[in-house]
């Protein structure tokens, strides 16, 4: 028997309506041998917090640009600590100043990925940083 892949649930939470970067990280990651749930667009933090029980993920990768990532990590984390899914990886990408990023990490967010960070970037990260569950 072998070794099912990780898996990673790909979102994107609030109003934002661009997600051609979303599905290209999905698509790099899938290429690197992940298996990747993409959500689509305008998702709540409850709903992402439900699929990644459903779908039994390792790891979600929030796709934020509408500025709004100071109240959407935060409020993915605390419903995945309410549904015992503490040991999730939680990263995320977008438009996200430096401060903003390094704020995010100390309350938890294990990486963030700005404009310019490379796709074999992001599947090396996640190759070297997300486990099984």
């Amino acid at each position: 028997m072998t070794e099912r892949p990780i898996r990673i649930l790909i979102a994107k939470p609030g109003l934002d309506g661009h997600d051609r970067g979303a599905k290209i990280i999905a698509r790099a990651l899938r290429d690197g041998g992940f298996e990747v749930i993409y959500t689509g667009l305008h998702q709540t933090p409850e709903m992402i917090a439900e699929a990644a029980v459903q779908e039994d993920v390792d790891a979600i990768g929030l796709s934020i640009l509408s500025g709004a990532h100071m109240t959407l990590f935060p409020a993915v984390m605390g419903l995945l600590e309410q549904k015992g899914l503490k040991g999730v990886a939680l990263f995320g990408g977008g438009i996200i100043p430096d401060e903003d990023a390094d704020e995010l990490k100390s309350k938890g967010v294990n990486q963030i990925f700005t404009p310019g960070a490379s796709t074999e970037d992001i599947v090396t990260w996640a190759r070297n940083n997300i486990r099984r569950n």
